[in-house]
């Protein structure tokens, strides 16, 4: 009969939230990147014995440790900007991490329970059902992609493999690492720790191989320039109607020495109302822009032709033209599930601007000068597959976003770090623009070129170079590691199924 591994129950209850919080550790801003895999590691062996029931709950602590210390800064935006109680804020995120704990519970569960037992389970079991699991949180409930282990390799070894395999292909290698470890630490044999060595060399040497290839090229000689005014703007004041024209005044005022610019970059909803009332202002805007060869770039709500229809929208002013509306909605941000309940129950169901639609599922590039543009906006470029869509179509990407609702959180560091691995995947320069930080330059490797610091008002000036060709993974998204784990993993259940079901 299979025995837990010889530590004290209480140690074991510790030890699994603590594995869980290492991948918070390897991630912006902490940038520990072997923290996560040894998290991984630590996480494998305390699955390595126990029951499938016992494997529910490490698996579910171990959900409450990444997500509690990974994604808790929701807090602030429920309870600060949502006006929640302190007790209700913190129920309410204790609740929402809770629940996303529960698919670590069930991956833990379906991974001891049939994978664990086949020869080579505990080896590629684990990465391949990571993986899935990933996967599975990109899209379920609408999807919260977040804390992928492969964010945090922008910088090592393995980078290389991104524009190939995309953020999924970067865990799965992580996920393997650490399996590999824990397997070489309780063999201690000769020959199967070398076994294991060869596997990891093999994948991180890979990576170096891949890290200096060229996918794409320079599309011109001469670099695009960009300005982004960051306006700092309190969130407190978004939409507060007193503000309305002093948020105007400093756009104009910030914009005025950026015009001649190829691209001038103005954040997420930085027009608090409506396009059509904000005309008398935006269409003098426009004239300039077009005289002076500028291609104005704002984020601004928008009417839908049906009543009651309104959009998160992107506008192109004066030297280019194109109207984007956001596709993936954020939860309570911008519309309310379940809406006809929930509704009015508290401040934080009524947040301001949170009855948005989404956009149609098709719809093209921007056109900034000669060059397209494909844009995304805040939560949508967390999605992988998503931006390598855009990307097929595009010179360069654009994301516009308003991280005020999480404060001093790691939330918005988060996020510029999966705006880096986008820039990565897709071998394009990205171009983010936000309303309190970080608006940065990204390039095609996923450097940050150029960034401004938190909670100041200021105007980022640099370049950005427009790139030629596309990477494997813009090309087939995530659709080869997926189905490579899909298959990997049905031939394992078959094999449990056919050969290896252990008698009970």
């Amino acid at each position: 009969m299979n025995t837990s591994p010889s530590l004290h129950p209480m140690l074991l209850l510790l030890l699994a939230p603590l594995s869980g919080a290492m991948i918070t550790l390897s991630l912006a801003p902490f940038e520990l990147w072997p923290a996560g895999i040894l998290g991984c590691a630590l996480y494998a062996y305390l699955l390595c014995t126990c029951s499938p029931r016992t494997a529910l709950w490490r698996g579910w602590l171990f959900g409450v440790g990444l997500f509690g210390s990974g994604v808790s800064w929701v807090y602030v935006s429920i309870h600060v900007y949502g006006y929640a109680s302190a007790p209700l804020a913190a129920a309410l995120t204790a609740l929402f991490c809770a629940a996303l704990a529960l698919l670590h519970a069930l991956f833990a569960w379906c991974y001891v329970r049939f994978l664990r037992p086949l020869p080579g389970g505990m080896l590629m079991g684990f990465p391949i059902l990571w993986v899935l699991f990933e996967w599975v949180r990109s899209w379920l409930l609408t999807g919260f992609p977040w804390l992928f282990l492969g964010y945090a390799h922008i910088d090592t070894w393995i980078a290389g493999w991104a524009p190939v395999l995309g953020v999924y292909g970067l865990s799965f290698i992580c996920a393997l690492t650490a399996s590999c470890l824990f397997l070489a630490w309780r063999s201690r044999q000769r020959v199967a720790c070398a076994m294991y060595a060869v596997i990891v060399i093999t994948l991180w040497a890979g990576g170096g191989v891949l890290k200096p290839i060229q996918w794409v090229a320079n599309a011109s000689d001469k670099p695009l320039t960009v300005a982004l005014y960051q306006p700092n703007i309190p969130q407190e004041h978004k939409w507060d109607p007193a503000w309305y024209q002093i948020i105007l005044d400093r756009l104009r005022d910030a914009s005025n020495d950026h015009f001649g610019s190829d691209i001038l970059v103005w954040p997420e909803a930085a027009i608090p109302g409506f396009y059509e009332r904000a005309r008398s202002f935006l269409d003098p805007i426009a004239l300039r822009a077009l005289a002076e060869e500028t291609a104005v770039i704002t984020g601004i709500p928008s009417r839908g032709q049906d009543e009651g229809i309104h959009y998160n929208s992107i506008r192109v002013l004066g030297q280019g033209e194109g109207l984007y509306h956001k596709r993936r909605l954020v939860p309570f941000g911008e519309y309310v599930p379940l809406e006809r309940w929930l509704r009015g129950l508290i401040e934080f169901f009524d947040l301001p601007m949170s009855t948005f639609s989404p956009g149609p599922a098709e719809q093209g590039p921007l056109q900034a000068g000669a060059f397209r543009v494909s844009p995304f906006i805040c939560y949508e470029i967390v999605y992988p597959d998503l931006v390598a869509r855009g990307a097929r179509e595009s010179d360069l990407l654009i994301t516009i976003s308003n991280d005020s609702w999480f404060g001093k959180s790691i939330g918005p560091l988060q996020h510029l770090q999966i705006a880096q691995m986008r820039a990565l995947e897709t071998c394009r320069y990205l171009i983010r623009g936000t309303n309190n930080g970080v608006s940065a330059i990204i390039d095609h490797r996923g450097q940050i070129v150029s960034r401004t610091e938190q909670f100041v008002e200021t105007t980022l000036v640099g370049e950005a170079e427009v790139m030629l060709g596309l990477t494997p993974f813009s090309s087939f998204g995530s659709t080869p590691i997926i189905a490579g784990c899909a298959v990997g993993l049905l031939l394992m259940i078959l094999m449990y199924l056919g050969f290896w079901r252990e008698t009970d």
